[in-house]
């Protein structure tokens, strides 16, 4: 009896789980796990760092796709300050040839911060302030397509220590920095995770999708 019960409640929560939007983390990594300032070299030189802007030269067309693709299942960005405050800087009025405007624009962005507050100048952008694991579950329990985390490297960390990850789609580009902001990092709760896909783009880049063993 203890046995079926235990299988029921396992049951109930892997639906439950299925029922909810799931909390992606998108990132642009190199090979030694480095994500800071991948877009452009000003993005973030915290810690002296001046490899900024590795990313761009190393983009193809496939990783483009993947990008765009993850685009079409969000509905919501969940951003850190400092990221939140690159995009609103550059989005809102990007032109017409940037294909990704548009999607970008018209997503429910929620910035975690402690300096910020509503209203926000960019549409539809709302404040995380208080209790970020509770907000957070809060935002994963609606329904909807899925809530995607970018860059937010000291965000990303909360979410992970509060086992609120669900799917990790990484883009490991063809390069050693030696030097930067990782995305996994000392003192990261030790997380089995299982390959859910993974190719590479003909320029090299590994596009791979992991999600927690357990899910």
């Amino acid at each position: 009896m203890g046995r079926e019960v235990v299988r029921e409640v396992a049951n109930l929560d892997a639906e439950r789980r299925a029922a909810m939007r799931k909390l992606i983390v998108s990132e642009f990594l190199s090979l030694d796990g480095v994500m800071q300032s991948p877009g452009d070299p000003d993005e973030d030189r915290s810690g002296g760092f001046e490899h900024g802007g590795w990313q761009m030269a190393l983009m193809d067309d496939m990783a483009g796709e993947m990008i765009t693709a993850g685009m079409a299942e969000t509905e919501a960005l969940l951003l850190g300050r400092v990221t939140y405050e690159i995009f609103a800087g550059y989005w809102p009025s990007a032109g017409a040839d940037e294909p990704l405007a548009e999607t970008i624009n018209s997503f429910t962005k929620y910035v975690v911060s402690t300096t910020l507050h509503e209203p926000l100048d960019w549409k539809d952008s709302h404040v995380i302030a208080g209790d970020v694991p509770r907000e957070v579950r809060r935002l994963k329990d609606g329904s909807g397509k899925d809530i995607q985390v970018i860059g937010s490297g000291e965000l990303v960390q909360t979410l992970m220590a509060n086992d609120l990850v669900d799917e990790y789609r990484l883009l490991i580009y063809p390069l050693v920095l030696g030097t930067g902001k990782r995305l996994f990092r000392n003192g990261n709760p030790r997380t089995p995770l299982r390959l859910v896909d993974g190719k590479t783009s003909p320029g090299g880049v590994l596009i791979a999708t992991y999600a927690p063993a357990d899910r």
